[in-house]
């Protein structure tokens, strides 16, 4: 098995428990533009996408003063408005710590805008722990390797040298387009059974059971 140099992580979902904030806000965001209000369900399953894909899966229908809209009230209320607990989950930083004095390089791979991330690194005061990060307004959207493919090449670690580790089927996918080992996270969105469809290297129920598998 390959050495393991690189490991990349998803932000909500696997390191930080966004998702019910994320779900209300993205219904906030419909009704307020006259929309059809989604399910949580339907939410959860973009999670990860850019705004973009995520929108046009969720409301095919729009125009783009539409999607204007929705995009200003999503940010609004996510940001702002809407005050669902976002913690960390429970090891998070704990396992950030102990993977970078095994000098291990540390990044972030998420559909967040990098104005947001930023945001979350500074609220969280984990920032300092990742190497880089690429963000939904720098490459394309998951399930699309380019946020792999950027990170692998920034830091010279070949896709065999680095490990994605990510709670949806998006971050399994973009893995798997390179060759990228993955492990998938079952306290995020989408469950064990829809992670072993991309032939993980392990699944894990919580961020510490990753640890023995670096």
């Amino acid at each position: 098995m390959a050495e393991v140099k690189l490991v990349i992580f998803d932000w909500d979902g696997t390191v930080m428990d966004s998702i019910g904030r994320i779900v209300s806000s993205m219904q906030a965001a419909a009704g307020l533009t006259g929309l059809v209000v989604p399910t949580s369900h339907a939410v959860k399953q973009i999670i990860g996408l850019s705004l973009d894909p995520a929108f046009a899966v969720l409301f095919p229908e729009t125009n783009p003063e539409q999607r204007s809209q929705l995009f200003e009230h999503y940010r609004d209320h996510y940001t702002i408005y809407d005050t669902t607990p976002t913690p960390l989950f429970t090891g998070a930083e704990q396992v950030l710590k102990t993977l970078a004095e095994q000098n291990i390089l540390l990044a972030v791979a998420t559909g967040k805008a990098r104005k947001g991330l930023d945001r979350m690194f500074a609220e969280t005061g984990l920032g300092h722990y990742f190497v880089t990060s690429r963000c939904a307004d720098e490459a394309q959207s998951k399930p699309h390797p380019d946020m792999l493919l950027q990170i692998s090449q920034q830091l010279g670690v070949t896709p065999a040298n680095a490990i994605m580790v990510g709670d949806t089927s998006h971050d399994m996918k973009m893995a798997q387009a390179i060759a990228m080992p993955r492990v998938g996270v079952t306290h995020g969105v989408h469950d064990a059974e829809v992670l072993r469809q991309f032939q993980p290297k392990a699944i894990i129920d919580d961020l510490p059971a990753l640890l023995p598998h670096i």
